[in-house]
């Protein structure tokens, strides 16, 4: 996990990564997301707001650590899901994922 939450720092300092619910929600609505990570603990509503989007449009998700871990690798207060702008990273976290076994159905 810590190879992806690398990733997701470096994109998140270029702007590739988008962080909330809301952000994330937004998001998949325009169509400008690649993957998701979502927390191990998140609630309900964020899984609701997010997950069963990306699914519809066939976005993938990597099962992260959780809120807290996650907010406090990216220097943020407990976030439940992220998202990947960018294809490159995106594709980056997608094949360490896979290599984890962090990939969720």
């Amino acid at each position: 996990m810590t190879g992806i939450i690398g990733l997701l720092g470096l994109g998140l300092r270029a702007g590739h990564v988008i962080i909330g619910v809301e952000a994330v929600r937004r998001a998949l609505q325009a169509n400008e997301c690649q993957c998701l990570i979502v927390a191990s603990d998140a609630s309900q509503r964020a899984l609701e707001k997010t997950v069963r989007l990306a699914t519809a449009r066939g976005v993938p998700r990597i099962g992260g650590p959780t809120a807290h871990d996650l907010g406090a690798k990216l220097g943020k207060p407990p976030v439940m899901v992220v998202g990947v702008r960018d294809p490159g990273l995106a594709d980056g976290a997608l094949r360490l994922a896979r290599e984890q076994g962090l990939m969720e159905a």
